[in-house]
């Protein structure tokens, strides 16, 4: 089994994947806070844990495929992989596991791992110009070209961080949890319904305006596809996103190792 670990900012993901002939299947997946301090056997132990818990012997991961955006989780991260798998982890990005599509940008390596990944993943699974949506610490649009080549993109505040900004600022704010609002309107009679209103009607508004100014600068139809624990949130009450597909950043990772296996 492929052991594909997926490190954001603000958790990293671990996931089992089987290879099959009709495409990666993810068996399980973990989830666990960053930290760059937590050492290789911090994860290891936790690991073993879960492991035991799901029946499934630590010598079954045979490869182990790493894509970070935080460099200093890395080398703890390759150590859990030589130390307590036995193998030398594939880093995205880095030989022999280069990209294997065009970054048509200026400054391809500012690129976060993460936004090429997903546009790896997002063009295997949809065909035609696509925009990929990835709610994390930051929300990304990013442009796939209907020949996989990767054009750019944008990146705005993610929605949780949005609240932290707004409830830190001001002292008044209480902390609220993200849902969707339990009526349309957008006229709120309480602090809480205001706070609620404006952050997620304007987070839908900016999402579906953006994507409509996207649309109309490439010119041509374009498939919209989404990931990220918050894109079901926003899906309720927003025809915006054609797929959701919330394991695409694994399945990126899956497929790039498949390509050297």
């Amino acid at each position: 089994m492929l052991l594909a670990i997926d490190a954001g900012n603000t958790n990293i993901v671990f996931a089992l994947v089987v290879q099959r002939e009709d495409g990666p299947q993810i068996r399980t997946r973990w989830r666990i806070a960053t930290d760059p301090r937590r050492t290789a056997d911090e994860y290891a132990v936790w690991l073993h844990q879960l492991l035991q818990m799901e029946g499934i012997a630590r010598d079954a991961v045979g490869a182990v495929v790493i894509s970070t955006v935080v460099p200093r989780a890395l080398h703890n991260l390759e150590v859990l992989a030589t130390k307590y798998f036995g193998v030398a982890p594939l880093i995205a990005g880095k030989p022999p596991l280069d990209w294997g599509i065009e970054l048509d940008v200026p400054e391809p390596h500012t690129v976060g791992a993460d936004r090429v990944v997903n546009s790896i993943a997002a063009h295997a699974l949809h065909q035609g110009d696509l925009i990929v949506i990835d709610f994390g610490t930051a929300t990304t649009f990013d442009v796939v070209d209907y020949s996989g080549a990767y054009k750019g993109g944008i990146i705005a505040p993610g929605i949780n961080l949005s609240l932290d900004a707004l409830v830190a600022a001001a002292a008044k704010l209480p902390r609220i949890a993200i849902a969707a609002p339990a009526t349309s309107s957008v006229i709120g009679r309480t602090t809480e319904d205001q706070m609620l209103i404006g952050i997620y009607w304007g987070y839908v508004t900016m999402i579906e305006g953006l994507v409509a100014r996207m649309r109309a600068e490439i010119g041509r139809p374009i498939k919209v596809v989404s990931t990220g624990g918050l894109a079901t949130l926003f899906d309720e009450h927003s025809s915006v996103f054609d797929a959701i597909e919330p394991d695409l950043t694994i399945t990126g990772l899956a497929l790039m190792h498949r390509r050297l296996a």
